[in-house]
């Protein structure tokens, strides 16, 4: 179906209150709201991305 690894990441909690490292890292992630979902290439770089913010996103697939 599709030739390269993907991973699909949704965000779960809201930005508001946490740091603004961590808010930028979501941003990087292409999240922007509350249940928006992003499909991204399954890299180390976008896996330390999620490993940052675990506590704001949800990975579905």
């Amino acid at each position: 179906m599709q030739d390269k690894n993907v991973v699909k990441v949704k965000l779960v909690r809201s930005v508001i209150g946490t740091r603004a490292d961590h808010r930028d890292t979501v941003r990087g992630l292409g999240l922007r709201h509350i249940r928006d979902e992003r499909t991204l290439e399954d890299t180390p770089s976008v896996r330390g991305m999620i490993r940052k913010v675990d506590y704001l996103v949800k990975v579905i697939a």
